[in-house]
């Protein structure tokens, strides 16, 4: 601000600090380089889900043919019915919403309290209790597979949903990912401002935590449903074909002597869609709390 700015009256320096902020906003409109840019990442994201989409619409025989096809057949519907009837989708849809809703569901909630803890609760061995938890991400997944098996078998529970998500109730990214949210979104302050006035650690964590998390909260949600969809080392040795959840009866249209690659096609695009609803519902929902969590911040 300069010298002749002091000068002016309250109003008039908000006015023009106004103006200036307004002036300096229409310098970010896009050009059109930009539009043409994001044009083309948007299509080479879009190519593989458009291939699956052409590739699930025409023959086994058309897609081994040279070149391949560049456009959509007449064999869409013929084969997403026999995708659906060969690898039983039915029930593994039910069992892919409800291990996924589940997961989602707790990780959300207990990562954003063990993250609020983390972050603006003070106790003893907190940063060692964090560190462990970060170091739990080092682990490859993999070396966990056969105790967890024992332990699963040894519960009792094979071949069972619970095996697939009692695992990931809850996650250290997701802790790790709240606890960095809520240390800048979440000012101690208020914490303490609702202790003064008498709120439980309950009434804080509903009136408080939970608002102020809601933007990190809508991201968590929808990077663990997606995983938790798209899971398959775990689902395929824990469950069979009897009860299996997408990906593992997926499995089973690649078996046989000659695969049907139409077919495949047809069976990934019937997995993939519901990720697609799930994002055009509540996309808007979830960027704007991206957005509104990094004007907060």
């Amino acid at each position: 601000m300069t010298t002749s700015e002091l000068t002016l009256p309250p109003k008039a320096r908000t006015t023009r600090t106004r103006r200036r902020v307004l002036g300096a906003g229409k310098q970010l409109h896009a050009g059109p380089v930009t539009y043409v840019v994001l044009t083309v990442f948007a299509l080479v994201s879009l190519a593989p889900l458009v291939w699956t989409a052409i590739a699930a619409s025409r023959t086994d025989r058309r897609l081994a043919q040279t070149p391949p096809p560049l456009w959509f057949g007449g064999n869409l519907f013929s084969n997403l019915q026999a995708a659906w009837d060969q690898a039983g989708l039915g029930t593994a849809m039910v069992n892919s919403v409800f291990v996924a809703g589940t997961i989602t569901v707790s990780t959300v909630l207990f990562a954003t309290l063990a993250g609020f803890a983390f972050a603006k609760l003070r106790f003893r061995f907190s940063g060692l209790l964090l560190l462990l938890t970060v170091g739990t991400m080092m682990i490859p997944p993999q070396l966990a597979v056969v105790p967890l098996y024992l332990w699963m078998a040894d519960l009792g529970w094979s071949n069972q949903l619970q095996t697939v998500i009692l695992p990931s109730l809850v996650t250290a990214f997701g802790t790790f990912f709240m606890r960095q949210y809520l240390v800048q979104a979440l000012p101690s302050e208020l914490v303490e401002a609702a202790r003064v006035d008498g709120a439980s650690s309950l009434r804080i964590v509903w009136h408080v935590v939970f608002p102020a998390a809601r933007p990190a909260m809508a991201v968590l949600g929808l990077l663990t449903f997606v995983f938790a969809w798209n899971d398959f080392l775990w689902p395929i040795i824990a469950l069979n074909q009897q009860n299996p959840t997408v990906q593992v009866a997926l499995n089973s249209l690649g078996t046989g002597y000659v695969p049907d690659q139409s077919v495949i096609m047809a069976g990934a695009l019937l997995g993939t869609l519901p990720l697609l609803i799930a994002f055009l519902l509540f996309g808007k929902q979830i960027v704007g709390g991206i957005m509104q969590g990094a004007i907060k911040g």
